[in-house]
């Protein structure tokens, strides 16, 4: 009692909270050195102490001071401060010896339990609870005991619903599934906060974003005031991000273009504004931008990651995989630098070393799909088939409303010629598109309507063929593969005088298309051989003729029968699963020529200077049947195969 009437101790006190609410960290300290001496080491004030030793980085320091106090046995907010320290100085060694000598780990220290808070201001038992558990999670998670950093997130949610520490550590490193997230927000106690209307709401549009794409519009089905829907940047980052995995890039930009001129460096926000950028092409604004974070930001992942975007943009892959390296072992959980390290091998067929990064990624993000997704791909790539399914299988267990998945399950019943079952997953994928409700199909599905034609095709359903063909090439327009698919239906339908037009404009497009080129010059001597009928033949002259053409050897079908069943045009990969992935054309690269950025980290003494053995990057593939010698060229941007960044973003993911 006479401590708490000491007039002196009480003014040292008041001087700590003045000097802390100004961030005059040293005067701060000052004071509160003379209160825990004025107070005889009181655990309030030390903990204060320790406190103003912990914003002032000397960490160790603290530690001592309350391992000599003997506090860290005693008082619960001072065994978490020592945790905390130890986990700012990296001494994740001594942290997790500290928490293991407990009965259980995962547990709070059975002597601490009981402790009554009322000594310090506005905390409860279940608030430091909740904290001591979000400590011992992120030491777990830097051991890479994710079970248990897993475990101990949970159970800091469980004690304290308001501990978003522990929510973004879950959502962001991508710990849960997106069942056992939603599992999670239902099993919180929100019984326990009956004034509390927007917590639960605010949760649940920040969960996974990228398992299905849909559109949200104003969020409507959430409860969450509408102060918070219109001026919120968090909120709108989600909206943008929403808008991102269902393709919407230009809005998507739109949305994140206005919250970063409110706040230029938003956490979340920049991973989707930069795979925003990357998608729509525009790689001036991404140098500027990548420029600016390394200038501010030299310690953080995501300005490396900008960089590693820049040259994946413009086609410098070494130096993309040297910035995404660095971006990784700055944030070893930051998921977007790990699929875009991957994507930078799988653009230049380096099918082992894409996966062995998707491998990785699929270790560390165990709650997304998005890595088994990339991994089924390139074992697909590879043709095998049974790994390719398994993986993709499994992505699919995960995320069973993401038409990317269901239409890479497609390409691989159609390459197993189970044409029944690619139009299955063709037309699931399909509907899943459409509940999006854009008024305009994104072009990335062009691939999956032309893929539903292939699928068609094969099933003698030329009609039905066209017309998928037909709406491929009204999300893509002039696309010379799909003018040659049309062209070689219609050949196949015997609509010949529409296939000579067909594989003219697919000509005039792209000269050098093989196919289009065979396919025609066969096409032509078709209608030399056997000219069509003219109305002005009376019937029966008609009918004379019919019946002298019949007795011709079928030419039509042996020449066009035989391309067909030998699998000339193979099914095209989708472009742009996610994040962003466009399989770019190749650009002439000078390696004489001196890059703007690369003195971006010539003065940072971290900067590691290898670079991987250069690729050269090939932009086409050709596919061909022997028995024919007929090839299709799929350079453009339909054939090209399936590489994806996700979440952000989120991915971003945000990933």
């Amino acid at each position: 009692m006479k401590q708490s009437n000491n007039p002196h101790l009480e003014k040292c006190r008041k001087l700590v909270r003045t000097h802390l609410d100004l961030q005059l960290f040293s005067s701060a300290l000052f004071w509160a050195d003379k209160a825990a001496t004025l107070s005889h080491f009181d655990p309030r004030d030390v903990y204060q102490l320790a406190s103003c030793m912990f914003l002032l980085k000397q960490y160790q320091r603290a530690v001592v001071l309350i391992k000599n106090k003997g506090l860290d046995k005693t008082d619960m907010l001072c065994y978490y401060m020592v945790l905390r320290c130890l986990v700012e100085a990296k001494d994740y060694t001594e942290a997790a010896n500290i928490i293991n000598s407990e009965i259980n780990p995962t547990s709070c220290n059975v002597s601490l339990q009981q402790q009554d808070m009322k000594s310090h201001d506005g905390l409860t038992h279940f608030n430091v609870q909740s904290a001591l558990f979000c400590i011992k999670g992120k030491i777990y998670e830097a051991l890479d005991n994710r079970n248990f950093a897993t475990d101990c997130y949970r159970e800091a949610l469980r004690n304290d619903v308001h501990c978003y520490d522990a929510f973004q550590a879950l959502i962001q490193h991508q710990m849960l599934t997106s069942y056992e997230e939603q599992m999670l927000i239902q099993s919180l106690p929100w019984s326990n906060h009956p004034n509390d209307c927007i917590t639960k709401p605010l949760y649940e549009v920040l969960l996974k974003k990228y398992q299905e794409p849909k559109l949200t519009g104003p969020f409507s089905q959430f409860d969450i005031p509408v102060e918070l829907i219109m001026d919120n940047l968090d909120i709108q980052e989600a909206e943008a991000e929403r808008h991102y995995y269902a393709c919407a890039y230009k809005d998507c930009f739109q949305i994140t273009e206005s919250v970063l001129k409110q706040d230029p460096y938003h956490p979340d926000c920049l991973p989707i504004h930069i795979a925003c950028l990357v998608e729509l092409e525009k790689s001036n604004e991404l140098f500027y931008l990548a420029h600016k974070l390394v200038d501010l930001q030299p310690d953080q992942a995501i300005a490396w990651f900008a960089v590693g975007c820049y040259y994946y943009l413009i086609g410098k892959r070494d130096q993309s995989r040297r910035y995404l390296g660095k971006a990784t072992n700055l944030d070893n959980t930051f998921g977007p630098a790990w699929l875009a390290y991957g994507h930078s091998f799988a653009v230049e067929n380096e099918h082992d070393q894409a996966m062995a990064a998707y491998f990785k990624a699929s270790q560390l993000l165990k709650g997304c799909h998005l890595p088994l997704l990339y991994i089924g791909l390139e074992c697909s790539l590879t043709n095998n088939i049974i790994m390719a399914q398994k993986y993709l299988k499994e992505a699919l267990e995960m995320a069973p409303n993401d038409p990317f998945v269901l239409h890479e399950l497609g390409v691989i019943a159609f390459q197993s010629h189970r044409y029944k079952e690619a139009e299955s997953k063709f037309l699931e994928a399909l509907e899943r598109i459409k509940q999006i409700k854009q008024p305009i199909i994104a072009n990335k599905w062009e691939s999956l309507f032309n893929n539903l034609g292939h699928v068609y095709r094969k099933m003698k359903n030329y009609d039905k063929a066209l017309e998928y063909h037909k709406q491929a090439l009204v999300i893509s327009p002039m696309n010379t593969s799909t003018l040659t698919c049309i062209g070689f239906v219609q050949s196949l339908n015997n609509n010949f005088r529409d296939a000579v037009d067909t594989f003219h404009k697919a000509l005039g497009q792209k000269r050098e298309d093989t196919f289009s080129s065979t396919m025609l010059t066969c096409v032509l001597d078709i209608c030399i051989e056997d000219p069509p009928l003219f109305n002005d033949y009376s019937d029966e002259a008609t009918e004379l003729m019919k019946l002298e053409l019949s007795k011709k050897p079928p030419k039509t079908n042996r020449l066009l029968k035989m391309n067909d069943d030998n699998d000339v045009i193979l099914p095209f990969r989708n472009p742009n699963l996610r994040l962003w992935n466009r399989r770019l054309k190749k650009k002439s690269e000078d390696t004489s020529s001196n890059d703007p950025l690369e003195d971006i980290s010539s003065n940072n003494p971290t900067e590691n200077t290898s670079s991987n053995t250069n690729i050269e990057d090939t932009s086409s593939t050709h596919i061909g049947d022997s028995s024919s010698a007929m090839v299709i060229d799929s350079s453009s941007a339909a054939d090209n195969s399936s590489i994806n960044m996700d979440l952000s973003t989120n991915m971003s993911g945000k990933f």
